[in-house]
This record gives C-alpha cells, structure tokens and sequence, in this order.
C-alpha cells in the first residue's frame, strides 16, 4: 500500500446512539451481526494489507476499553496503537492530537463506523495517481434514509432536506469542484467562477454521500490544521476548505506570490483560449488543474499555485455509516441479508445463521436473515424474523421477534414481542411485555405487562 499511514477514527460514546452505547459499550464497540462494528474496518485493511494502524478513540475509558478488545482480537494480525484524545473534538481534533504521530507521506483516515466492501486500497491509488491534496470516497447514499438521520421517532422527520451532500464533479468524475452538505444547502449555492471556468462544465450530483474515507497529503493536512484552528471536522471544515482552495488566485512569478489584477477575472478567456488549443493539441486532455497552473502566457517562469482535489467513486459497492440508531438498525439487516455474501458468513441451508451450541424449544421457528448466538436458548412456540439474538440470551416461550437486535446475555420472559427495537446487552424483559420501535439501554429491566412504543428506555448514567 505504498507507505499509507493509516489513521481509523473510532469516536468515543456518541451523543445520537445513546442509549446504545454507554460508558461499557463505547461506540466502536457497537455489535453488527454479533462483532464490533469497528471489526469491519479492520478487517476490510487487513485484507487490503495495512496492518500498521493508529486507532483513535474519543475518552480514556473508551480507548481503554476498544484497545482491551482489539490486542484479544487482532494479536498476531494487525500492529495497532490505540490513542486516546479528549471527548468532542472533533475528527478534525483528533488528528491535531495525534499529529505528532504521523510521519508518512500521505494519511489514510478512516471512520471506525463504517461496513463496507470498498478496498481501500483503490482510494490510496487514485490520491497517488492523481498527485491529489485529498481523495475522499465517495459511494451511493443509502437507501433506507440519508445517514445523518436521528432516531426514526416522528419529530425527526422534519429536518430531513438538510441531510444530503451536494458534491460537484469535473467532466472525468474525477476532481472535486464543489461540496456542501447539510445546513448549507438551506443557503444559496455559490461557486466560484474560476473553478467553473478551469473546469468548463460542472456535475451536481445529490445522490452520493462522503464516505469518511480520505486520503490526505500529511503536510498540507496538518498545515489546514494548524492554521485553522477552529476547524472541528474533517468533512465539514477542512474537505470544503481544500476544494475552495483549489485554484488560489494568487499568480507564483518564478516561485514569489503576485497579487492578479481584478482576483481571476483578467486573465479568464484570452488564456483559456490560448492554453487549450496549445494543450489540447498534446492529444491526451489535460486536467483544468494543468490548463490553470500554466497561467494566461505559457511561460516558464508565471505557474499558479494549484492542488487537486480528488474523488474515488464506488459504485455498486455496499457503504454504510453506522452514526445513528437507524443506521444501526440497517445495517444489522443488510449485513444478513442482501449484503452477506459480502462479510464472509456461510448461511444455512434455511438461509439465516444459528450457532450450533444455541437451543429451541419446541415449535420455534427462526426465520431466514436471522442470526442466533451462541449458546443461546429459546423456548416453545417461539418466532423470529429478520432479526439478530445475541450470545447466551435465555428467551422463553411464545416469544415473537420481528425487525429487531438483541445483543448479548439477555434475558426475555414468556409471552414478550419485540418489534422494530434495539435491546442492548443484559436487560431483561419480564413476562408480556410488549415493545414496538423502542430501545431499551444495557442492563434495563422492563417491568411484567408493559407495553412501549417510539421510547428509549435505560437507566441513568451516573
């Protein structure tokens, strides 16, 4: 992977999955298909062969915790260090504190959230071909909701319009020219016309979503850091900054900045003519960064300062982010559904996975895109569909299970239905309790004979 440094940003306890996670299950931690999400992550650069990784987690007991598992999981597989910085900085400030860390050419930042079977690979490789500034992936938005949703509760569905990207592409695909996300796009669009003008034509596209998966020149990132010390995100401060910053109107004349007359508008048609019938006649195009580094008079000695902004497009790959309890939620779904060949799980003849030391009772059905942990037991007249149990849950009978997640030593009463919830680590439900789109935090119990809908139930966090 050609001397990547490799940086995944694991977060810490996120405020939007809460009651989720917790001070024990911090988010990195979080089970998809019964392993931590960030597992994916690692897995996907192993397979890539980045073994040598700088992890970082939001908080010491997080890190703590996150490092604990991953020196069991990954002891003779990957060389990681876990780094711990404060909680909310940001990913922005997260790589300002490990700067000192990072002493390779170009960075590879990865979100710890992310399921995905993109290569990471394929992003390194288009940031080198290119000489780019940045690469950032990008990939389909998914389809049950743009990820920056909340909880799937009613009062969410209002904000929905501010949630897409707006990204703007050079003819190739190739550069970026123009992104906006979120509260932006309450705004007008404005584009800078020197961009427009380099590049000829424009593509706006609303159905991709930013990845958080970039690859960065080190020198430039740490400097876009240091000078800008109240950037906070990666995505949303330093990504829109470099790609502004693209054709910096100042002129180099042999090496010392001038001032252009009048910003970019001088200079604009005359050489645009003159430099593409020139370029253009070299038979192979060259980018609009090529054309607007050698200036209106081709001359040796007058180069504009320019970078690239670069993109890598997936297509038909699976990407999710796992950054909201919806996100949660589908992504448990497609990873044993329609994305499962894609993690290496070998599905049973009823298409779904039970673990051979699980238990059912009598007349229990598990239905197919379902997983069962191990040593878990269910009893009489039981139904599952679509949905995940955890390991060494003790569930007893005529239980129904449809849409849901249940992790790990759970303990459900007789005669419960669970439908479209998230039931976290060691809670227990007692008899006939009935509960529709909730979620219930670790080591809740859930009185006999209630019925819950659209709540988040869980103890207080001391």
């Amino acid at each position: 992977m050609m001397d990547f440094q490799v940086v995944v940003l694991a977060g810490g306890t996120s405020k939007n999955l809460v009651p989720l996670v917790s001070q024990e299950v911090p988010k990195a931690l979080l089970p998809v298909a019964n392993r931590p999400v960030l597992s994916y992550v690692l897995e996907l650069l192993e397979l890539n062969n980045l073994k040598d990784l700088i992890v970082v987690v939001e908080g010491e007991d997080a890190a703590l915790r996150v490092g604990g598992w991953i020196s069991g999981a990954y002891v003779d597989r990957l060389h990681v260090e876990v780094a711990a910085v404060p909680e909310d900085v940001g990913t922005a400030g997260a790589i300002r504190a490990i700067a000192h860390h990072l002493t390779a050419n170009d960075i590879l930042v990865v979100s710890g959230d992310i399921v995905s079977d993109v290569p990471p690979g394929a992003v390194a490789a288009a940031h080198r071909r290119h000489g780019a500034v940045v690469t950032a992936m990008l990939c389909s938005t998914p389809v049950s909701g743009p990820l920056e949703s909340g909880s799937s509760s009613g009062k969410d569905k209002t904000k929905k319009a501010g949630r897409y990207n707006l990204i703007g592409l050079d003819p190739t695909k190739q550069f970026l020219l123009y992104i906006a996300t979120g509260a932006e796009l309450e705004k007008d669009i404005r584009i800078q016309k020197s961009i427009l003008r380099a590049a000829g034509q424009m593509e706006i596209r609303a159905d991709l979503m930013d990845a958080h998966l970039y690859a960065f020149k080190r020198s430039v990132l740490l400097e876009v850091l240091d000078q800008k010390e109240t950037f906070h995100s990666l995505r949303r401060d330093v990504l829109p900054y470099l790609v502004r910053s693209q054709l910096r109107s100042e002129v180099l004349l042999n090496g010392v900045p001038q001032p252009e007359e009048n910003g970019n508008e001088k200079i604009g048609t005359q050489y645009n003519q003159i430099m593409q019938s020139q370029i253009l006649a070299n038979a192979s195009k060259p980018s609009f960064h090529q054309l607007y580094a050698l200036g209106p008079n081709n001359g040796p000695d007058l180069v504009r300062r320019t970078h690239k902004c670069c993109v890598y497009i997936a297509n038909n790959n699976y990407c999710a982010r796992l950054n909201s309890i919806q996100a949660f939620s589908d992504i448990n779904r497609d990873v044993i559904g329609e994305a499962r060949n894609l993690f290496g799980y070998s599905f049973s003849a009823q298409n779904n996975i039970i673990h051979p030391s699980a238990e059912l009772g009598l007349k229990t059905t598990v239905g197919p895109y379902c997983m069962l942990g191990e040593g878990s037991q269910m009893g009489d007249k039981c139904s599952v569909k679509r949905s995940v149990i955890g390991r060494h849950c003790r569930i007893g009978s005529n239980v129904k299970v449809v849409n849901s997640v249940v992790m790990n030593h759970v303990t459900i009463g007789d005669g419960c239905s669970i439908q479209g919830s998230v039931i976290c680590s060691n809670v227990q439900l007692q008899e006939r309790v009935v509960l529709k789109d909730c979620q219930v935090g670790a080591s809740f119990v859930v009185t006999a004979g209630s019925e819950c809908k659209g709540e988040a139930l869980a103890k207080k966090e001391k």
